[in-house]
């Protein structure tokens, strides 16, 4: 009983030895294969090829050509000194014209017009607003008063006369089918056109 327990020891002993083993053949593995990648240069990993032996670019040149690849290359400038004399004759032949305002000199700033009348940009408003021309003023009345025809036991009556023609007519009566005599006054007759209804015109009496 006692040498079967001991045999049982070590086999477990053994088992537990060959874990451990194992566990440091992955670990060692893992640093070998960690160190490899890193000694690879960027430019052969990404492409699959290994650098040659003995060269001696930057592991870092064949990247940055792949990401300039298809960008414009930048056109070194020039730090040449000399004197470029054609340029300069072609800025000689530039003439400032300018805007003819000396900046030297104080001039009155233009004056800006001012407007008539408000602006109005709504046309409801607009049209509330508008105010239509006066109308023209009536034809004068051609008749010509030139005396009275008093009567005793009648109204007053008046002359009225127009070129050939002598009308006599007393208020509320028309004279020529169309001029109608409103009043009757001491030195002029006020008579009013029925026909154009225009107001009343003011005749003043003439002498001779």
């Amino acid at each position: 009983m006692q040498l079967g327990f001991e045999s049982r020891k070590k086999a477990i002993a053994a088992g537990a030895l060959g874990v451990v083993l194992v566990l440091v053949l992955i670990h060692e593995v893992m640093q070998f294969s960690s160190s490899t990648e890193a000694s690879v240069p960027v430019g052969a990993a990404a492409t699959g090829l290994e650098p040659a032996a003995g060269s001696t670019k930057s592991a870092h040149a064949p990247a940055h050509k792949g990401t300039a690849a298809g960008k414009k290359e930048r056109v070194p400038q020039s730090l040449d000194p000399t004197l470029n004399l054609k340029q300069l004759a072609a800025t000689e032949q530039i003439k400032y014209e300018g805007s003819g305002r000396n900046i030297f000199v104080m001039q009155a700033e233009a004056e800006i017009p001012k407007p008539l009348a408000p602006g109005q940009t709504d046309p409801k408003v607009a049209a509330q607003n508008f105010q239509p021309p006066p109308p023209p003023p009536p034809a004068p009345i051609p008749l010509k008063f030139f005396g009275f025809a008093n009567q005793a036991g009648e109204a007053k009556k008046v002359f009225l006369s127009k070129d050939d023609d002598v009308f006599i007519a007393g208020e509320g009566e028309i004279v020529d089918r169309r001029y109608k005599v409103v009043r009757i006054s001491p030195t002029s007759v006020e008579i009013q056109d029925v026909v154009g209804s225009g107001p009343p015109q003011s005749i003043p009496l003439s002498q001779g």
